[in-house]
C-alpha cells in the first residue's frame, strides 16, 4: 500500500521556521512527482509546492515563493518542506501527495502547522 506520513508541525511565531517532512512508502519514491498541499480552516486545498523525480526542478504558489524550499532525498523515501518567513495565513494543515497514476491521486495523513501573530 502507499502510504505518506507528514511530520514536523507545530505552533510558531510569525517570523519563525519549520521543516516538515514526507515519509514514503510502498512505491518508488524517486519516480514520482511528489506535491505539498494545504488545507488553511474552512477553506479548500490549496496547492503550496511540487518537485521533480530527480529534485532539479520546483515549482511554488505565489503564496509561499521565495520563504518555502521543497526538497526531497531519494535515498531515505522523504520529501521536505522548510518553512521560513512563516505568517499567520500560512496556519493550515500540510500534506504531501503523489499521483500514483494519471488522475489518481493519494494524499497523505497531513500535519498541522499553526502560527501566531
Amino acid at each position: 500500500d502507499v502510504q505518506l506520513q507528514a511530520s514536523g508541525g507545530g505552533l510558531v511565531h510569525t517570523g519563525g521556521s519549520l521543516r516538515l517532512s514526507c515519509a514514503a512508502s510502498g512505491f518508488t519514491f524517486g519516480n514520482y512527482d511528489m506535491t505539498w498541499i494545504r488545507q488553511l480552516p474552512g477553506k479548500g486545498p490549496e496547492w503550496v509546492a511540487i518537485i521533480s523525480p530527480g529534485g532539479n526542478s520546483l515549482s511554488y504558489s505565489d503564496s509561499v515563493k521565495g520563504r518555502f524550499t521543497v526538497s526531497r532525498d531519494n535515498a531515505k523515501n522523504i520529501l521536505y518542506l522548510q518553512m521560513d518567513s512563516l505568517k499567520p495565513e500560512d496556519t493550515a494543515k500540510y500534506s504531501c501527495v503523489v499521483e500514483i497514476t494519471k488522475d489518481s491521486f493519494i494524499q497523505g495523513q497531513g500535519t498541522l502547522v499553526t502560527v501566531s501573530s
